[in-house]
């Protein structure tokens, strides 16, 4: 048996261009709405919140490879390419005959791939002479690499932090604060939007869609300002698309094809970045992987959401998005896995999911702990709460394959460590941590209050 563990590209393998899946999909994602006037968004309406380039990437459904500037490249090669490592001590813990890759995005400076959209979105606001931008961040990794992107590229950023976040993990904070981000918890007084949910709910400890309403009223009241997003939009993904890009090469000094693609989900960034590009293959040539987004039980968008129109935060700021929800005004369980604490799916992976292209599952919190401390014991590595997710779930595919008595590849994306979580992990080692669980009629009633948008 090949006992290499991990597989490794050299600088000059770094992708040129980016993936555009939609390009090649038969059934595009229906268009994303503006608000008012109920009409598909054109460039010039997302041009006043976003940077023209990043604007036009989004409504891009022609160009199937989109090239990397080369700033934005040699910034990559701080870290990239990173490394596909194989799980043999994970395959002997779990006595499986399955072959477990996990593809290591934790190498980043920030510790995630995060970095790999902020580059590029702080260069583009750069190039297009903005000075200022905002954002909004859930679990801080986005905040984080972002705050180094700016640095980087001579931006000044302010950070809504969602406030349960901004307290329970404030290394994070200090880290966006050390690269010189100004961090403020959501919701706030700094904004309309805040002081509104704050009068109704004195004691919220905010949500995802709470802190982009602040980021973007903060960005459209501020001159020379764009907003920025670390997940869900398409254009995103499309910057996230290296990692599977890389991986497929990376599968091939390894002598093996997935048969199952994994990544925890969220909004999609870490997901659509590991499985596009291998998704094309099944597009294209007819092979038959699987691909699984792994998604908390306290927030089962995917696996017991809604597909319609839906606002992507809770203001009602953002365009109206075709997508998976549990209704924008949701408010989620305090979990650790910060970053999968949003109520809706980007709009590609909506569509995907729509046409079985894809699949999901939903794992609860304290076997995503019990998964990502296996994994630490096993490969060395502590991973984040939101990458013991697809850990979970990789380890769950990994003992039906032990059940049946069946060989498959099984690759996950390792989208973070979890060495700023360990407040977390301290929590669970004592028992401290909970499951929650979240009726049927729980979600029907959120889903009510946003029946009929979009029509």
């Amino acid at each position: 048996m090949d006992k290499t563990k991990k597989f490794l590209l050299e600088e000059k393998d770094l992708p040129t261009k980016w993936y555009n899946i939609v390009a090649e999909l038969v059934n595009k994602p229906m268009p994303m709405l503006h608000p008012g006037t109920k009409q598909p968004l054109t460039i010039d309406d997302l041009t006043p919140l976003f940077a023209k380039d990043l604007a036009e990437q989004e409504l891009n459904q022609t160009d199937v490879w989109i090239d990397i500037p080369e700033e934005v490249r040699e910034k990559l090669k701080i870290y990239r390419p990173t490394p596909l490592v194989r799980a043999y001590n994970l395959e002997k813990a779990l006595d499986t005959p399955a072959h477990i890759y996990f593809k290591n995005e934790s190498v980043s400076p920030v510790g995630s791939h995060k970095l790999n959209s902020a580059l590029a979105q702080a260069y583009y606001c750069k190039k297009e002479g903005t000075t200022n931008i905002t954002t909004e961040t859930g679990a801080g990794q986005w905040g984080t690499a972002l705050s180094l992107a700016a640095k980087m590229f001579g931006l000044e950023l302010a950070v809504y932090m969602v406030k349960i976040s901004y307290e329970q993990k404030p290394y994070r904070r200090s880290l966006m604060q050390t690269w010189g981000a100004q961090v403020i918890p959501s919701p706030s007084m700094s904004t309309k939007a805040g002081r509104a949910i704050i009068t109704e709910h004195p004691n919220y400890q905010g949500s995802l869609g709470t802190a982009i309403s602040e980021a973007i009223e903060l960005a459209m009241s501020t001159p020379n300002c764009k907003y920025t997003l670390g997940s869900v939009l398409n254009h995103v993904s499309l910057h996230q698309t290296v990692i599977g890009l890389e991986a497929e090469k990376q599968m091939e000094m390894a002598g093996e094809y997935p048969d199952v693609v994994i990544g925890c989900f969220g909004g999609g960034s870490n997901f659509s970045g590991i499985a596009f590009p291998f998704m094309r293959h099944n597009i294209k040539e007819g092979k038959k992987t699987r691909f699984i987004a792994a998604e908390p039980s306290s927030c089962p968008k995917l696996t017991r959401g809604k597909f319609q129109y839906d606002f992507g935060d809770e203001a009602g700021y953002t365009p109206l998005l075709p997508m998976f929800t549990l209704g924008h005004n949701f408010a989620p369980a305090h979990i650790h896995a910060g970053g999968l604490r949003y109520h809706g799916a980007g709009t590609i992976v909506s569509q995907l999911m729509k046409d079985n292209l894809m699949e999901a599952v939903d794992i609860e919190q304290l076997d995503s702990f019990k998964a990502g401390v296996l994994f630490a014991q096993t490969e060395g590595i502590v991973p984040a709460p939101e990458s013991a997710h697809a850990i979970a779930a990789a380890i769950n595919e990994a003992l039906k394959c032990k059940e049946e008595g069946t060989t498959k590849t099984i690759l996950f994306n390792l989208s973070g460590h979890g060495l700023v979580d360990m407040a977390a992990y301290d929590q669970y080692l004592a028992d401290d941590l909970v499951n929650y669980s979240l009726s049927d009629a729980d979600i029907a009633a959120n889903l009510s209050k946003i029946s009929g948008l979009g029509e």
